[in-house]
């Protein structure tokens, strides 16, 4: 049998006047064009926002960029995984056209002194009680992306939920003509998120971990059944603590709003939990 051909290599930028010209070529014709935002260490729930993003616009560029702002002094910037080569070969495969990979003097030049304030989903009390910098950080770098890229669709992961509200509402108040798309949380077998954040736990907390699942699931049947959220919300946060997990919180919120609710009657409801697993910390979500 004739080999397969080799998938066709995405451009690489890491310019703004490559990137520019590159946008343009693509733009050709009245072409359409998608942004996957990353941080790269691409798994398989990245990959699925690619093929998303594929499904709707005629090209497709993902942004490999690990965003210094978003992260607090004492959390893993400098240990974050970075594995360009191997992100670079997964997009290739998804025949993706354009990886933007910006340096930090590029994206934050000497001088830098202009970021967006959030408020609405992004002062929840949910993230953002734990990490107060990391909305505006996130905020600002995808603003950066937006006015970069031009993308008429940027596509983003339900399992960053509060941040999917915050991207949304910062791209309708600055009437920013990017038309954002939430995809469904990618899971393991067993029920866990997909992260990059997953290769720091050990054997033994991998198979803690999908508690963080089973717990928002039962949760979320018991609300079904008429239960009360802030008892069931307390039953929750007690099966996740005697499985070994430091709770952050665990929240049934109005899923447009983020505001708290009582019980399902208060309107589409999502529940959402953060908890450390030794060292890593873990976040999940499922709709109700």
């Amino acid at each position: 049998m004739p080999a397969r051909p080799s998938p066709r290599r995405p451009r690489v930028v890491r310019t703004l006047s490559a990137l520019r010209k590159s946008v343009a070529q693509l733009r050709a014709g009245g072409a359409t064009l998608a942004l996957v935002p990353t941080m790269g260490a691409l798994h398989e729930g990245h990959l699925t926002l690619v093929r998303q993003a594929r499904r709707r616009a005629d090209r497709v560029a993902v942004s490999v960029f690990v965003n210094p702002t978003q992260f607090a002094p004492h959390e893993d910037l400098a240990s974050y995984p970075r594995t360009f080569a191997a992100d670079a070969e997964k997009l290739a495969a998804e025949g993706v056209d354009l990886i933007w990979n910006p340096d930090v003097a590029t994206m934050y030049p000497d001088g830098f002194a202009t970021r967006i304030v959030t408020e609405g989903p992004a002062t929840a009390g949910l993230e953002d009680r734990f990490r107060p910098h990391f909305f505006g950080g996130v905020a600002t770098v995808v603003a950066k992306l937006f006015t970069q890229v031009a993308p008429d669709v940027a596509v983003f992961g339900e399992k960053d939920y509060q941040q999917l509200q915050v991207v949304t509402r910062m791209a309708r108040d600055l009437d920013l003509p990017v038309r954002i798309v939430g995809v469904p949380t990618v899971r393991e077998r067993d029920g866990l998120a997909m992260s990059s954040r997953n290769v720091y736990l050990s054997a033994e907390e991998r198979s803690v971990a999908p508690v963080l699942h089973r717990t928002l699931r039962d949760c979320a049947a018991r609300l079904r059944a008429g239960g009360r959220a802030a008892a069931v919300m307390r039953a929750g946060a007690n099966a996740i603590g005697r499985a070994g997990f430091a709770v952050d919180y665990l929240e049934a919120r109005h899923a447009a709003t983020l505001a708290p609710v009582k019980s399902i009657e208060d309107g589409p409801l999502r529940l959402l939990v953060a908890a450390r697993l030794g060292t890593t910390r873990l976040i999940d979500n499922i709709k109700v």
